[in-house]
């Protein structure tokens, strides 16, 4: 049985269920996985927004505040995953152990983490801050006999498995997605140049790695969507009745996702507000929590729109499943930042489209790979709430639409963002480099 490690910044983490889900893919098809989260988790809902290390380690110092939630199916990782702190006797006696066996390579990584970070204070401190444990990880990786490391996310956690590989020669690979490549690359082409492969979500990530570091290193770079279990997200046999909150609502609309300004929700509620305008009878379901929830809550009750628009907090899978069998219609508005944030494919667009939901998302990033306009889904505009009360308000008043768009996104989740085929060809890549 073939041993890879997986490296992520948190685990478990409830909107980074991607992770958890593919873990679980990649085991069921034969592959052990050991887990090393670089932090771990904290007694709270609320993350903060962006790439920052420093953030979330200052995150964790915060006060807890309640209990962390997490899928059920994420509890017998979370009791075999391999957390450390940031020092211990452990962790100072694995810098000793390659210093002494392997001192040109010890040195050598933290001069290459310095070279390549310097003028990144967040990939400075952040790469700095994590190196001792991740030496740790190194030796406990060794004696554990992990044969490939697979890290997601491009920013620490990337730089967590360079480091694993320079000190052990373990071969690794890591998946960008979105923020994590887009708004800093240092030390991007340094970590793709050591890789044995890079997978990415999405073609436009890399066609943007091919800009930043060079066609040869696009080269390397090989796209596989994100999946979801097509067995678990399925059609239901009619449309759904009204949703009871609000009761009676004629269009039901849902949207899920941490909130967070490059999510977009201050014009889905301002899409709300003009369909409201415009006589709808409609409810909208906010799932999902984040630093931007006070800020959207004080936009609803200015709108008047309370009656209209519920928010549920962060849910699990298997209540999200629910929440997808009694929608309409499921909107993502996803914006680009000041800063450079993007989305990359959200899971929950496949989620609800494997679930014979239409959608409606922005046009940006890789999302038109999934969404093909008027076939699996509408697009419209980033920040504007004109297009998206008109997408909406078009679901509701034309139903053959409304079945052509449910069937058409249900085939396209099958024929290209199926979890259980996606894992595999990301364990041909675990086991052969850059797959077949």
């Amino acid at each position: 049985m073939m041993k890879v490690a997986y490296i992520m910044s948190r685990f478990p983490k409830i909107t980074e269920t991607f992770i958890l889900y593919e873990i679980l893919a990649v085991e069921e098809q034969g592959v052990q996985v050991s887990i090393y989260p670089l932090l771990k988790p904290h007694l709270t809902g609320v993350h903060p927004e962006g790439a920052s290390l420093l953030k979330k380690i200052l995150e964790r110092m915060s006060r807890p505040k309640g209990e962390i939630l997490m899928h059920p199916e994420a509890v017998p990782l979370v009791e075999r995953a391999h957390y450390a702190p940031f020092f211990s006797i452990k962790i100072l006696a694995a810098q000793f152990y390659y210093l002494l066996r392997r001192p040109a390579a010890y040195l050598g990584t933290i001069w290459r983490l310095l070279r390549e970070n310097w003028g990144s204070p967040n990939f400075l401190l952040g790469s700095l801050a994590v190196f001792p444990k991740t030496v740790h990880f190194a030796r406990l990786m060794q004696a554990e006999g992990i044969q490939h490391v697979h890290a997601h996310f491009a920013n620490h956690p990337a730089a967590a498995a360079y480091v694993v590989h320079r000190l052990t020669g373990i071969p690794y690979s890591f998946t960008a997605h979105g923020a994590d490549l887009q708004v800093d690359q240092h030390m991007l082409c340094e970590k793709i140049a050591r890789a044995s492969a890079v997978v990415t979500i999405s073609s436009y990530n890399k066609a943007f790695i091919a800009e930043k570091c060079g066609q040869g290193y696009a080269d390397k770079v090989r796209v596989i969507h994100c999946g979801v279990d097509t067995r678990v997200f399925t059609p239901r046999n009619e449309r759904p009745r009204p949703s009871e909150c609000p009761a009676g609502a004629g269009l039901s609309i849902l949207s899920v996702g941490t909130l967070y300004e490059v999510k977009g929700h201050t014009y889905l509620i301002e899409a709300c507000r003009l369909l409201r305008e415009q006589g709808l009878d409609f409810a909208c379901h906010l799932v999902g929590d984040g630093p931007f929830r006070e800020t959207l809550v004080e936009q609803v009750s200015k709108a008047g729109l309370e009656e209209q628009v519920c928010f549920h907090g962060q849910l699990t899978r298997q209540e999200i499943v629910r929440m997808l069998q009694a929608a309409d219609v499921l909107a993502v508005p996803s914006i680009p930042t000041r800063e450079g944030r993007r989305e990359g494919i959200p899971v929950v667009l496949m989620e609800a489209m494997a679930s014979g939901v239409p959608v409606v998302a922005s046009r940006i990033s890789g999302i038109p790979e999934l969404v093909e306009d008027g076939v699996s889904g509408l697009l419209i505009e980033p920040r504007q709430p004109e297009a998206l009360a008109a997408a909406l308000s078009s679901l509701h008043q034309d139903t053959q639409r409304w079945q052509r768009l449910s069937a058409g996104g249900r085939e396209r989740v099958v024929s290209g963002f199926d979890l259980t085929h996606n894992s595999d060809l990301l364990i041909q890549i675990f086991r052969n480099g850059r797959g077949t």
